[in-house]
């Protein structure tokens, strides 16, 4: 079972299902870099860079943002301590672990992690609010804590720009800091649906965002999703209750993610066997079971049978970051795929 980031270069995977897991660089197959015109290509796999071994189940896993472009950091279930990665260069295909930042808690909830956008390699982490920090990879030093004593369990975090982030919690709650200062501003969900699970996806333009820019998604282990507009937070621009089956009895794997190539397209998953396309430029707070643009269904084709009658679920999926309808998605059987989408209302790629 895998999780994945995506960088320019390639995708890095990592296990979380044993004690002892394989970290792998993939290349990505060549027939994404194929020209319109080309025809058959016959590299359509992913093919292994470097590896290596962690040994803990990696629960959270993110390239850095740096100077190198070549460090990803891991964190795990019940761990006191990010691991920091080297990818390796061409002389080696090795994955080498560079370093270790113990930390003072741990959590079962998992820590997060969102690099930072400064050219010295920096990562933001957390279990519960008021022990997110930002620390410099180099030499471990705190950079930064947040200014709070909320103990709302983090389910995502991520930065708008150098020096502004977002954190939302398990509850729903959304957290807005900067790094400048360690006051966080709150913004809280109704009573009514903070019983859910609650993940969330942030539209910016990297590196140079600015808050107001910023659209943020938020998913529920209901199916409910939510788009708030960082001007107007007491409420929303546009809502869903999205027609899912909820086959996987965990809600750990929800995942909501803008395209960064496409205006207003979002897509879902975590929450069954499936990775979901919406198109929410006509989302209103009035719109209910909007009908997906593109429904990924291959892990479904791919896996192979489970004995012991656990439902397949997508772990995770990620956007490519320049080709508009490029998507990776890894599931609970193992499998990992790239694929690109169609548009059935305008009929293109």
């Amino acid at each position: 079972n895998w999780i994945c980031a995506v960088y320019v270069a390639g995708v890095c995977v990592a296990g979380y299902s044993s004690p002892k897991n394989e970290i792998l660089e993939l290349l990505l197959p060549l027939k994404l870099y194929a020209g319109d015109k080309q025809g058959l290509c016959p590299e359509r796999d992913f093919k292994v860079q470097h590896g290596g071994f962690c040994d803990e189940p990696v629960e959270c896993l993110r390239h850095i943002f740096g100077k190198s472009n070549r460090c990803v950091v891991t964190s795990g279930h019940n761990s006191s301590k990010l691991q920091v990665w080297d990818l390796g260069e061409d002389d080696s295909d090795v994955i080498k672990r560079t370093g270790v930042i113990n930390l003072e808690r741990t959590s079962a909830e998992g820590r997060k992690i969102a690099s930072g956008l400064t050219e010295d390699p920096s990562v933001l982490h957390g279990c519960q609010i008021n022990d997110v920090q930002l620390i410099e990879l180099a030499s471990g030093k705190v950079l930064y804590a947040v200014g709070t004593d909320s103990l709302d369990a983090v389910s995502g975090l991520q930065f708008v720009n150098a020096n502004e982030f977002v954190i939302c919690a398990n509850n729903g709650t959304l957290y807005v800091g900067d790094t400048r200062h360690p006051r966080i501003e709150q913004y809280a969900l109704q009573a009514s649906v903070t019983r859910s699970r609650w993940s969330f996806g942030l539209k910016t333009n990297l590196p140079q965002s600015d808050l107001a820019s910023c659209t943020v998604s938020r998913l529920s282990s209901c199916g409910q999703v939510l788009l708030s507009d960082f001007r107007k937070m007491s409420s929303p621009v546009g809502e869903a209750q999205l027609n899912l089956q909820h086959s996987f009895p965990s809600s750990d794997f929800m995942t909501v993610t803008w395209a960064p190539a496409l205006d207003n397209f979002l897509s879902v998953s975590g929450l069954d066997g499936t990775v979901l396309v919406f198109d929410t430029t006509r989302w209103t707070t009035d719109l209910k079971n909007p009908e997906p643009i593109f429904v990924h269904r291959g892990h479904h084709f791919s896996c192979e049978a489970k004995t012991d009658g656990t439902p397949l679920v997508v772990t995770t999926h990620v956007w490519h970051p320049w080709r508009p309808r490029t998507l990776l998605s890894a599931a609970s059987d193992g499998s990992i795929h790239v694929w690109d989408w169609v548009d059935k209302e305008n009929n293109s790629l």
